[in-house]
C-alpha cells in the first residue's frame, strides 16, 4: 500500500553522523546519507543558509533532500553545520565569520567527500550557502553547483569570473518573489558566467516554503538525469517519521526585522 511522502517522512537509507576537520583546527558536525543497498550515482554537498537567521544543516529543503533522495534518486547527501552553527546533530566549533573563515568549512566538506570516494560531487548551496559555493566551491573535485535563492551578497564579480573560466555547470534556482535577487536581475548578474542556467520558479519565495518538492525535482534533473521527475509523492515500503516540528520557529526566519550581515567593509 502506498503511503504519501510528507514533510516528516524519512525514506530508507544508510545515515551516519560524521565530523569534518578544517585546516584552521575546527571540528564541524554533520551527517552523510546514502542509498541503503546500492552505491550512490552522485553526491550533494549541502551548504546551508545564514546561521544568524536560523540556517543550519537541517534547514527544511536540505533535510528533505537527505531524507528522500538516497531512496528516490540514488544520491548521497552530505550535510553539515558551518562554524558556530547548531542543530539537533550538535554544534560546530568556532564562530560565524561572514563568509571568510567558512572557506575552510567548504574545503573540509569537499575533502571528506573526496576521501570517502563519493562520486560525482555537486554543491547544493542555499542563500548564504550560495555565496560560499561561488567563492570557494570551484574545486577540481566538484562536478558542478546548484544555487537556491542566490543573493550574491558576499560573492563578487571575481568569483563569478572563476566559474566562467572553469566552465563547470552552474544552475541558479531563483524564486519569483525572492527578497534579495529576482529572476530578471539574476539573469543579468549571471550573464557573466556563460554556462550558468538561471531558472525562475513561479510563485516561490526565498525560503522555499511549500516549494521544496519543486527544488528537489530540479536538483535531481541535473544531478541524476536518469531518474524521472517529478519525483514520486508516495512510497511503497518501510518509512520512518522525523520530528519536523523541532525547527518550526527556524523555518521562517525573521529577515524583515533582523539585520542581514554583509561582507566586512574594506
Amino acid at each position: 500500500m502506498s503511503t504519501p511522502i510528507r514533510a516528516s517522512s524519512i525514506l530508507p537509507g544508510h545515515r551516519e553522523d560524521i565530523e569534518l576537520h578544517t585546516a584552521d583546527g575546527l571540528t564541524l558536525v554533520g551527517e552523510l546519507a546514502r542509498p541503503l543497498d546500492r552505491a550512490p550515482v552522485a553526491t550533494l554537498v549541502c551548504l546551508h543558509p545564514l546561521p544568524t537567521h536560523g540556517g543550519m544543516m537541517d534547514s527544511h529543503v536540505l533535510r528533505k533532500a537527505a531524507w528522500r533522495l538516497p531512496a528516490l534518486a540514488d544520491l548521497a547527501v552530505l550535510r553539515f553545520n558551518t562554524r558556530g552553527t547548531s542543530s539537533v546533530r550538535g554544534s560546530s566549533e568556532g564562530e560565524f565569520d561572514n563568509a571568510v573563515g567558512e572557506r575552510y568549512d567548504v574545503a573540509a566538506a569537499i575533502e571528506y567527500a573526496e576521501f570517502a570516494e563519493l562520486p560525482n560531487v555537486w554543491l547544493l548551496g542555499w542563500s548564504f550557502g550560495t555565496d560560499l559555493t561561488l567563492k570557494y566551491g570551484c574545486d577540481p573535485a566538484v562536478t558542478g553547483a546548484i544555487l537556491l535563492s542566490p543573493p550574491l551578497r558576499f560573492s563578487t564579480p571575481e568569483d563569478l569570473a572563476v566559474w566562467a573560466a572553469n566552465g563547470k555547470p552552474l544552475v541558479a534556482l531563483v524564486p519569483e518573489f525572492d527578497d534579495y535577487l529576482r529572476p530578471d536581475e539574476a539573469r543579468q548578474r549571471f550573464a557573466a558566467v556563460p554556462q550558468a542556467e538561471v531558472v525562475g520558479v513561479p510563485g516561490a519565495k526565498h525560503l522555499w516554503v511549500g516549494d521544496a518538492e519543486t527544488v528537489l525535482d530540479e536538483v535531481v534533473r541535473r544531478v541524476n538525469p536518469a531518474v524521472p521527475v517529478p519525483l514520486p509523492t508516495t512510497w511503497d515500503g518501510p518509512m520512518e517519521t522525523g520530528d519536523a516540528s523541532t525547527y518550526a520557529d527556524r523555518t521562517v526566519a525573521s529577515f524583515a526585522d533582523r539585520p542581514v550581515p554583509g561582507p566586512p567593509a574594506n
